[in-house]
């Protein structure tokens, strides 16, 4: 039986940001197989998730994630902003995370 995907890979490659304002609260996120605008629309309003692992066990787990949506495209290069409930934190920066191909607007 062939395994479905659930989820797209991307990498977070920084915060929003101009000359000598750094906007914390919007994420740049590049998605693995998307070069260009018109690509990314499909992802707008997906929701986002950072996986990682802390080191105080709480329920029996390690594992945290923090959520987030694909907000709107970022250039012509197939990059997108994406804004996390909390904010993300700067080890994050180049580490992987999962759009997730629900909800669909197709």
């Amino acid at each position: 039986m062939p395994s479905t995907r659930l989820y797209q890979k991307a990498r977070v490659t920084g915060q929003q940001r101009g000359k000598r304002e750094v906007r914390t609260n919007t994420n740049l996120v590049q998605i693995e197989g998307v070069a260009t605008a018109e690509e990314a629309q499909f992802y707008l309003g997906k929701r986002i998730a950072y996986v990682y692992k802390a080191q105080k066990e709480i329920g029996g787990s390690k594992v945290r994630i923090i959520w987030g949506k694909v907000t709107r495209p970022h250039g012509k290069s197939g990059m997108v902003r994406a804004k996390f409930r909390q904010n993300l934190p700067p080890k994050s920066f180049g580490q992987s995370v999962r759009i997730m191909l629900y909800p669909s607007n197709i």
